[in-house]
């Protein structure tokens, strides 16, 4: 018989914090902290219950920290200009 195996739900949980890491400014820097902290556990979990998921842990995962690099850049480029701004 072919069982079917759970979908780990933090699998889904890091894919969702990992895609609102990239699409909400500022505040998705702290959501993609998250997002690579629930992946890594979902990761884990998969692994040790032998359920499915792993590739929604992956994908957030990577959107984690995609979203992180670009709210860092914001972050940065932000302080860049204000910066310039008042020196110029």
């Amino acid at each position: 018989m072919v069982e079917n195996a759970q979908t780990n739900s933090n699998s889904v949980i890091s894919l969702t914090l990992g895609i609102l890491s990239i699409l909400i400014p500022f505040i998705g820097l702290f959501l993609g902290g998250i997002g690579v902290v629930v992946a890594r556990k979902a990761t884990k979990e998969i692994v040790e219950k032998n359920q499915s998921g792993i590739g929604l842990a992956t994908s957030g995962l990577i959107c984690s920290v995609v979203g992180i690099i670009i709210q860092i850049f914001a972050v940065f480029s932000i302080l860049v200009f204000y910066s310039l701004r008042i020196v110029g």
